[in-house]
């Protein structure tokens, strides 16, 4: 019998705040506001400990058969596949890395998985955009090149500025895995009014490939001054980025208690263990598909009567 790991991970849909950078400029997709993330205990086997069993030893990159990707298949059908089932697939290399968590899993919050997050069998990839945790998992294929389904082909994919659905040449990208370092203000409402006086601002802030929150700043006059938020995951245990009793795959809470006097723009902008650090503004990363939209998160608040 395999041993079972919980494993504390967030799962980001890559369009996640895509409704933000459509306002530039329109984009195809699904209009997600800040919501399209969640963070959970999932349960289940180690995909390192699964494909030992069938031969394939721990940090493997390619098997003696030229396999160096795994493939994922769903039972869900879609009509982007001409009916035929989602799939998406990752490198062997992460697969077989127990470092990297890969789960197939059977529980989410110590509970068995329900319909909605994949019952009975999903794939659980920490620190990779959603579209790769392939739910509803009905089989598991070792491949020479990555699949070659819709989702990693046609899809998910980061392109520039300058390509809009004229011009877009879908295979002069790779398919997008880990997404960038993010941070969203959960506590406050754009356009919201507010009492003058001290105000809590907090949110979430996140990275993928399993680079730790360096930092949260915050600035409360529009981007001319800035202060340093904290950060925890538990409740009384502060945070270090990168700190052995952290969960490396997991979302980072972050606070800040100030006083605003008047009608201002706050945002907030996170920088990761690698010092990355999100974008100033949604123009520069805009692209057709509206996906990984991690430009500063900006709400702008107005003194009046608090409708809270």
């Amino acid at each position: 019998m395999l041993p079972k790991y919980n494993v504390t991970a967030t799962l980001q849909c890559a369009g996640n705040r895509r409704t933000a950078m459509s306002i530039t400029r329109k984009v195809k997709g699904v209009g997600w506001n800040v919501s399209a993330i969640g963070n959970a205990v999932w349960g289940g086997a180690k995909l390192a400990d699964i494909l030992e069993l069938i031969g394939v030893p721990k940090l493997t990159s390619s098997t003696q058969s030229g396999g160096k990707h795994i493939e994922f298949v769903s039972i869900d059908k879609c009509e982007e596949e001409n009916g035929g089932p989602y799939k998406a697939s990752i490198p062997l290399s992460q697969a077989t890395n127990p470092e990297a968590d890969v789960l197939l899993a059977y529980e989410m919050n110590g509970e068995p998985l329900n319909r909605d997050h994949g019952y009975p069998l999903r794939v659980i990839v920490p620190g990779v955009i959603g579209a790769r945790s392939v739910k509803w998992l009905d089989s598991i294929n070792i491949i020479a090149e990555e699949c070659q389904g819709f989702f990693m082909q046609k899809d998910y994919k980061m392109f520039p500025p300058s390509v809009d659905w004229g011009n877009i040449s879908w295979n002069t990208r790779k398919p997008q895995m880990d997404f960038p370092v993010q941070s969203v203000i959960c506590s406050l409402e754009d356009a919201q009014s507010i009492k003058p006086g001290k105000v809590r601002i907090s949110g979430y802030a996140v990275s993928g490939g399993c680079r730790g929150i360096e930092r949260v700043d915050v600035s409360i006059d529009g981007g001319k001054t800035w202060r340093e938020a904290t950060r925890f995951q538990k409740t009384g245990t502060p945070y270090i980025a990168d700190g052995i009793s952290n969960d490396k795959w997991a979302w980072v809470l972050f606070e800040l208690t100030v006083d605003i006097p008047q009608s201002t723009e706050i945002i907030a902008k996170a920088v990761d263990s690698a010092a990355n650090v999100q974008p100033e503004k949604v123009q520069d990363i805009w692209n057709l598909r509206g996906i990984l939209n991690t430009s500063w998160h900006r709400v702008h608040v107005r003194i009046g009567h608090s409708n809270m």
